[in-house]
């Protein structure tokens, strides 16, 4: 059984550097955040437990709740670090973890032929991120705003929205209102809205 923690841990003792500065940074601009400590989330089985953990509802049931149900739950989103065949754009798309990604779709919207995900190293140098661990929180490490964040729109319609900080051993529940106006004014990244 999962704990659910309000806040950063109080013992930081093993946490990596890129996890610290996600709490600082959410800290700093007064975030309220829930957090979940557990296994590397990297098969289905921890997935599924960090889901549950946080009430998630997959996007059908999601749709068909009223909104009063639907603040209950989080939309747990697939974060997926994209880039043209050229590697000169980058783009890093949320999308709920259960929605169907295809690349034509979403080409379509940005104007950008033959996207694939980008590899390690870009991952690596944009975002301080290594893989499974992508989340919209590590475009606090891109600087340069050399990466286009990309909403699906079903993500705005939830309350809540849930990502890893920069690690895949530790998952976050937010307020998707204090993503939008707060954490991406002050990482200075303006999102692009989508409709996958």
């Amino acid at each position: 059984m999962l704990t659910i923690y309000k806040g950063k841990p109080t013992d930081t003792t093993g946490r990596q550097e890129r996890e610290l500065r996600v709490y600082e940074l959410l800290d700093s601009i007064g975030v309220e955040y829930d957090r979940l400590d557990h296994k590397p989330a990297m098969t289905m089985e921890v997935c599924a437990e960090i889901n549950a953990a946080f009430g998630r509802m997959t996007l059908e049931e999601f749709k068909a709740e009223g909104n009063e149900e639907r603040t209950k739950h989080a939309i747990i989103c697939k974060n997926l670090f994209l880039c043209n065949r050229q590697r000169t754009k980058f783009y890093l798309l949320m999308i709920p973890g259960d929605k169907k990604f295809l690349t034509k779709n979403l080409s379509a919207q940005i104007n950008s032929a033959r996207l694939s995900f980008a590899g390690e190293e870009d991952m690596l140098r944009y975002l301080d991120i290594t893989p499974g661990s992508v989340s919209v929180l590590g475009l606090m490490n891109d600087s340069e705003n050399s990466v286009q964040l990309l909403i699906d729109s079903d993500v705005l319609q939830s309350e809540y929205v849930g990502c890893h900080p920069c690690i895949n051993t530790s998952s976050l529940r937010m307020k998707t209102k204090d993503l939008i106006e707060k954490i991406l004014p002050a990482i200075h990244h303006e999102p692009v809205v989508v409709s996958l």
